[in-house]
């Protein structure tokens, strides 16, 4: 490893500690007028970003990037304007820092409560669009904490140009630098040095594609709220809507099937499926999924193709569905204990009480009741903006916004007492 990139990591580091400490203390209104500052000089120096950002392209076409990864990374006018948006979006949200969770009053006379903190120094490490940069920017500041983005290689001009103007703006405010920063190089061995800064970071969230969480998670000395992959299922019950049910399965697949909330597994009950699957089927079939089924899907559903049992664990991120008749709501649970990741489950049913066993027996981030897996989303789900999805229940289950990026302490009131 480089000795450079490792002082560079460690100075900055370092930096977002001592920054944590001021960032953390701010008021409400002097947060919120960072990510304004910051919302204009976007649109104020939207030239400049583009300007950044057509280097990055010329890079990624060089390296051969897909035509889909190249408008992932494309920032135009309307890039911009949305991340502008999403800033004063993020202003408007309530400030977690300072929230009292919780208080009652001992025998003794303390009086103990719960009061919302910043998490401190976070590091993000993401495979994403550059809008990643500013999203993760403006959560983090918000709830009162530093960060160190790094971003994919073949955004490092945009990403770097979006950080010049995060730091204008703290600069403005008489705001230490260090409280958002860009890693400045695309070698991998910085992300090496950053999982080893255990002094000065709180927590990483790497956001992107298993290899990269798998890679931070086995190299990391730090914290890491991660989820590896997104298996999630869509379980059609006995009696279900079954128009209802063809809707959110569609949804579910079809809408953006790259995504960790796309539905790849389709579990029907048995006393459903001869009216169902064929009919759903043939939509699947004018959207050009292809279908893996169990020899029940296939006989109903002769165009299917034979699933094996690497297809129920999959995450095809792509228009291929594997399909299941079970015989029970109990056997569709179990396979979703089984081959589930944790991420997102829905059951289609207009039954109380079965929905409610499907509520609190499946384990995953987020459970759904007659509703497609594509709303396991901050956003669809009111916070606001989110950070990332958490499947490691520590401290963050599910969809982290504004409360998630902070933690809890105790204060306690005395006046006097000793413990005896």
């Amino acid at each position: 490893m480089s000795v450079d990139i490792e002082k560079t990591i460690g100075e900055m580091a370092q930096a977002a500690r001592k920054a944590a400490k001021v960032v953390s203390v701010l008021g409400t209104d002097e947060k919120n007028e960072v990510l304004k500052r910051v919302a204009q000089r976007l649109l104020d120096q939207a030239g400049v970003i583009k300007e950044e950002n057509e280097k990055d392209l010329a890079y990624a076409r060089d390296k051969g990037l897909s035509d889909a990864m190249i408008d992932r990374l494309t920032v135009d006018d309307g890039v911009i304007e949305s991340m502008a948006k999403g800033l004063r979006d993020v202003v408007a949200l309530q400030d977690p820092v300072g929230k009292v969770t919780g208080m009652w009053l001992r025998p003794n006379g303390l009086q103990v409560g719960r009061v919302r903190v910043p998490l401190g120094v976070i590091a993000m490490i993401y495979e994403a669009r550059p809008n990643a940069t500013i999203d993760a920017a403006g959560l983090c500041l918000k709830a009162g904490n530093a960060v160190i983005l790094r971003g994919g290689s073949e955004a490092l001009h945009s990403n770097t140009a979006l950080a010049r103007i995060i730091q204008e703006a703290l600069r403005e405010m008489g705001i230490p630098e260090g409280a958002a920063q860009v890693v400045p190089v695309r070698d991998r061995a910085a992300v090496n040095a950053l999982l080893v800064q255990e002094d000065s970071l709180d927590l990483v969230i790497p956001r992107g594609g298993e290899g990269l969480i798998r890679f931070v998670v086995e190299h990391s000395k730090i914290p890491v709220l991660k989820h590896f992959k997104g298996v999630c299922h869509v379980y059609v019950d006995a009696d279900a809507d079954l128009q209802m049910a063809e809707g959110i399965a569609y949804n579910a697949k079809v809408q953006r099937p790259g995504v960790c909330n796309a539905m790849e597994t389709l579990l029907i009950h048995k006393a459903e499926a001869k009216a169902f699957l064929p009919k759903m089927a043939q939509r699947f079939g004018e959207a050009a999924v292809e279908l893996r089924g169990c020899p029940e899907t296939c006989r109903l559903v002769p165009e299917a193709k034979p699933a094996t049992e690497q297809d129920w664990p999959a995450e095809y991120l792509d228009l291929i569905l594997a399909v299941k008749v079970v015989s029970s709501l109990d056997e569709a649970i179990e396979h979703i204990a089984k081959y589930g990741s944790a991420h997102t489950e829905a059951i289609v049913t207009s039954d109380y009480s079965r929905a409610r066993q499907f509520l609190r027996e499946v384990d995953a981030s987020v459970v759904l009741v007659n509703a497609s897996t594509r709303f396991n989303d901050g956003g669809e789900l009111g916070l606001g903006a989110e950070i990332g999805i958490s499947t490691s229940k520590l401290h963050a289950y599910g969809p982290m916004g504004l409360e998630e990026l902070t933690t809890t302490k105790f204060v306690v009131f005395g006046d006097g007492q000793i413990r005896t």
